[in-house]
């Protein structure tokens, strides 16, 4: 006997919406932040998707409609990827060459770098202006743009700041592993940019990367299919909480068991890296955007000469930490103008 069951309207949705966050939500909190989609805001990590839904009641409506789009920065690279049609993009030397043309290019202005000094306290003088220890020596600042890690700069903060570094401890962050794998005469048996991992088929691993479809010029020589291996982040904590040693050896088993399972890459790797990054990626919890707001209401209040930019307060991704930081110096700019 077949049984057929009828489900009103409102059971589907509610199932088709419950799919959709285990499977789809579930898989992009993990693949941007690392982090627990249960414990996420969407406001602060998606606000595009957000604002669809409270103008249209419905994130798909919302975004088909074009509710949530900001103004988009401009500049001769950024018409270039669009005309070209770029979907994703590289540096020769890697991502470190960033910093270090930022490096070149300060220093031949006149900027001093200090390098390999680590700050370890913030004091206010009684002229206004900032005393920054770093260990044996210090300097004196006007103003400081703080781009660490919001729960590191609450440790630095003098006493007069307690509110301040009382709200910005609470801005946690969750490591991530990151594993490299490259395999001799091997073949992918799916084409991409890579794919996500919903927490319900495998906790620990958050995603793949096949750099070898993204960028197979970067292959080598003898060339062999390279992927990266992303895991941990909310589902890593639970393992050290546990009382797991997160050793390389047991992240690189992880990620060979990952790939064979996933796509078929059954043999061992000819070459393997592993990095296991601590504390990397900050988490936008429930009620992130009030902490954003107390804590600009206690800098404006008590007019502390501090600006916060980084990772921690509105967007984790490369492009939102460089527009944080363009943000914080006009802002600096625009203050020093008034005053």
């Amino acid at each position: 006997m077949r049984l057929c069951t009828v489900l009103p309207s409102a059971a589907l949705d509610l199932s088709l919406t419950l799919k959709v966050a285990s499977l789809a939500i579930d898989s992009l909190c993990r693949g941007v932040f690392a982090g627990n989609s249960r414990e996420l805001s969407v406001r602060s990590c998606f606000p595009s998707l957000f604002q669809a839904e409270q103008t249209h009641r419905s994130i798909l409506l919302g975004l088909l409609l074009g509710a949530g789009r900001s103004a988009q920065p401009d500049s001769s690279l950024i018409r270039q990827a669009r005309a070209e049609r770029w979907s994703q993009w590289s540096l020769r030397g890697g991502l470190e060459m960033l910093p270090q043309a930022l490096h070149d290019h300060l220093t031949s202005k006149g900027v001093t770098i200090f390098r390999g000094q680590p700050v370890c306290g913030l004091s206010l003088q009684p002229e206004g202006r900032w005393k920054v220890s770093l260990g044996d020596s210090s300097l004196q600042a006007d103003h400081i743009i703080s781009a660490i890690p919001a729960a590191e700069l609450s440790k630095l903060l003098p006493a007069e700041a307690a509110p301040l570094a009382h709200v910005l401890s609470t801005i946690t962050a969750v490591s991530v592993a990151v594993v490299n794998l490259q395999y001799q005469g091997a073949h992918l048996p799916v084409q991409g940019f890579g794919h996500l991992v919903p927490s319900s088929e495998d906790p620990t691993v958050l995603g793949v990367v096949y750099d070898s479809v993204a960028f197979p010029e970067q292959d080598g020589n003898p060339p062999g299919l390279r992927v990266t291996v992303m895991l941990g982040g909310y589902w890593l904590q639970k393992l050290e909480a546990n009382g797991h040693e997160l050793s390389p050896e047991l992240l690189q088993q992880q990620a060979q068991e990952a790939v064979a399972t996933q796509l078929g890459l059954k043999e061992p790797p000819s070459h393997c890296l592993v990095h296991l990054h601590k504390n990397c990626i900050p988490q936008y919890t429930l009620g992130h955007w009030q902490k954003l707001e107390s804590a600009m209401r206690f800098l404006t209040a008590q007019r502390l000469p501090l600006t916060l930019a980084g990772a921690s307060y509105e967007g984790v991704a490369v492009n939102d930490c460089i527009e944080s930081g363009r943000q914080a110096a006009v802002a600096v700019l625009g203050t020093e103008s008034n005053s």
